[in-house]
């Protein structure tokens, strides 16, 4: 027994740590960028219900940006939302331009004045989306997306060009559609001081890690585009582009001919040129949200890009190839998110095993960083464990990543000779991956004595396409395999009991989570499922959003010729072989995962004789984003887990 520590069973350890400090106290921090020489950032507040405000730092620290309050900075693009905020240059006088969330419509703000619509508002029976700007004279440019069908099913997607005098907002005729080349497209990227314009689009059935095409165009005298071109195709996934800050016309993109997201100039007449750090690492990651950017070219005509295998760390690429990692950066902590630049400095959302997120500052010329928003909840960390990296041995002979999160209390330890519960977390994607890095749900356990282990299964990404793609046709499959091998695993080094094993995940995580009861009944014990896809059957036949519609083509089969693999792995096809009691949380306005799919599920468990905890939350959808809910989905999921593995959970601390 440690020193000083006192000794109770597992899972039953008191913790400061409690659910409303998840749903609160971890800063979700986001959408950096710069307003003259400040750093601005949108930053979720639970307990507003989730508003997006956009945040500065103030002499007395973290200030609302915007006037008023209640301005919610966000965009529901492709559902998933994108780049939601921009200033429209270097000088704060100009203000910025952002999507509100509650009316989807683009404003301008410029000091000492309210914010004024430049977009019109969405037409009879439809909703019109706006993200991922781009300033160019007297307009702004940006992804609009019409949304004409409640389920978002129904959708069309323009570059489109809003005048800054506001003209637009009451005459939609002032908008102008510059290009629709796919059904999908990021935001316009122009180049600085010149007459061109590139994006990237894809279409149906690939998904933007699948294969993309980077288009470019003339900007004519007029303001209207050329022909679009084809830069960069040949089933690449191209995941993003940028122009090179010191005005030489230099194109770079993130694009992975050798099966890894590196750094390529592209010729100017199209493809290819040159990969400037041909490296087996990720400099890209998968395009979930319009505006995701990884690398920031310079105006000194180095880049800053994020970098790694499994890690995403800040490097200053050169031109010629050479890459840096300047220590000071490394100091501020092992993830960066994020970033932005005002073409000498980078601002970034920063993170660390034992950090969490903060918006931070860093000059490449010194590698010095400064704290810009400080990491919230930090009298809580003496309570967090130290987690590390692990490879276990797949069945197919493959690796497989994982994140270990072993139990840990500064005042209390396990009994001797018990071995504690384990919870197996899958994350969502399932063509995502999680960072390692100080996690407060994760703490909401590991501070109770229950080990948590978070897979990276086959088809995450961060380590190469060959790995993505192993779940290519076999979701419900892989994912499944590898979560076992990695729970065995557990099992094999004494760290965890055979008997006392869990699983949880949410949305694609919550599928593998359901898929690993129906496949392995006598693995798991228990499990937590948040808003999850169950049925991909009625997923496939239009029960999702337009951006995910035909994401089952790659992860299971074209609909209807693999109708056989759809209906074989459906968890609610499979309820009967479920024996684990789990607890099922599902938002009632879920587009992403339709809540009849949850209903369904629970209605069968209960017609088997199982034990299904279902609970429903009005008012949210694909993720909870009010407090009141987080604490009781936690609640809920704790108390099952005593339950089963026979412990009282410290549920007072947690109510704290």
């Amino acid at each position: 027994m440690a020193h000083g520590h006192r000794s109770a069973p597992y899972g039953s350890w008191p913790s400061p740590l409690g659910a409303a400090d998840v749903a609160r106290g971890e800063a979700q921090l986001d959408w950096v960028g710069f307003v003259g020489d400040e750093v601005w950032w949108t930053e979720a507040l639970p307990e507003e219900g989730g508003r997006a405000a956009l945040m500065r730092g103030g002499p007395d620290g973290p200030e609302e940006a915007l006037p008023g309050g209640g301005w919610d900075v966000r965009t529901r693009v492709i559902e998933y939302g994108g780049r939601p905020w921009l200033a429209l240059s270097g000088r704060p006088e100009d203000g910025v331009v952002f999507t509100h969330a509650g009316d989807q419509r683009v404003h301008r703000w410029r000091p000492g004045t309210e914010p004024v619509p430049l977009s019109p508002p969405g037409a009879w029976q439809a909703e019109l989306r706006h993200a991922d700007f781009a300033v160019r004279g007297d307009e702004v440019w940006c992804l609009r997306e019409r949304v004409e069908d409640e389920e978002g099913t129904r959708v069309t997607r323009h570059l489109v060009a809003l005048p800054l005098d506001g003209s637009a907002a009451d005459d939609p005729s002032r908008v102008r559609e510059l290009a629709a080349s796919h059904h999908f497209m990021s935001g316009p990227r122009v180049e600085p001081g010149g007459d061109r314009v590139v994006w990237l689009g894809w279409n149906h059935p690939d998904m933007p890690w699948d294969a993309t095409e980077l288009m470019g165009a003339a900007i004519r005298a007029d303001g209207t585009l050329g022909e679009p071109a084809v830069l960069v195709g040949d089933r690449l996934a191209v995941t993003q582009a940028e122009w090179a800050a010191d005005g030489s016309g230099t194109l770079y993109a993130l694009a992975d001919p050798d099966r890894w997201w590196n750094v390529h100039e592209v010729a100017p007449d199209g493809g290819l040129l040159r990969t400037l750090c041909p490296r087996e690492e990720e400099f890209g990651d998968a395009l979930w949200r319009i505006g995701l950017r990884w690398c920031l070219p310079l105006r000194d005509g180095t880049l800053a890009v994020v970098h790694g295998t499994g890690t995403r760390t800040l490097g200053i690429l050169s031109p010629d190839g050479t890459l840096t990692d300047p220590e000071g950066f490394a100091g501020a902590g092992a993830e960066w998110f994020s970033l932005a630049t005002d073409g000498r400095r980078v601002a970034a959302v920063c993170a660390g095993p034992r950090q969490r997120r903060s918006v931070v500052l860093a000059d490449p010329a010194d590698g010095s960083v400064r704290v810009v928003r400080p990491p919230s909840g930090t009298a809580l960390d003496a309570w967090a464990t130290t987690p590390y990296r692990r490879a276990f041995r797949g069945d197919d002979g493959q690796d497989v990543y994982a994140h270990v999160y072993p139990p840990y209390s500064p005042t209390h330890t396990g009994p001797d000779g018990e071995l504690p519960p384990w919870v197996v977390f899958v994350h969502g994607g399932p063509t995502s991956g999680t960072p390692l890095v100080l996690n407060q749900e994760i703490g909401f356990f590991t501070s109770r004595g229950i080990g948590v282990v978070d897979v990276q299964y086959g088809g995450s990404t961060g380590y190469g396409r060959a790995y993505r793609e192993r779940l290519r046709g076999d979701w419900g499959v892989t994912d499944v395999r590898d979560c076992a091998a990695v729970a065995r695993g557990l099992v094999a080094e004494g760290l965890a009991d055979a008997g006392r094993l869990a699983i949880r995940g949410a949305s694609a995580g919550g599928w593998t989570a359901a898929a690993s009861l129906c496949a392995e009944p006598e693995l798991y014990a228990a499990a937590g499922i948040y808003y999850p896809l169950l049925d991909p059957v009625i997923w496939s036949a239009g029960g999702t959003h337009d951006f995910e519609s035909r994401y089952l083509d790659g992860l299971i089969g074209p609909w209807p010729e693999a109708k056989d693999r759809y209906e074989r792995r459906s968890p609610l096809a499979g309820a009967d072989r479920i024996r684990a009691p789990f607890v099922l949380l599902q938002g009632l306005d879920d587009r992403v995962c339709p809540p009849a799919q949850s209903l369904r599920m629970a209605e069968r468990i209960a017609e088997t004789g199982g034990e299904c905890r279902y609970l429903r939350f009005e008012g949210e959808g694909h993720g909870f984003r009010k407090a009141g809910n987080t604490i009781t989905a936690l609640h809920a999921e704790l108390e099952l887990y005593g339950d089963v593995f026979g412990f009282t959970p410290s549920l007072p601390a947690a109510s704290s």
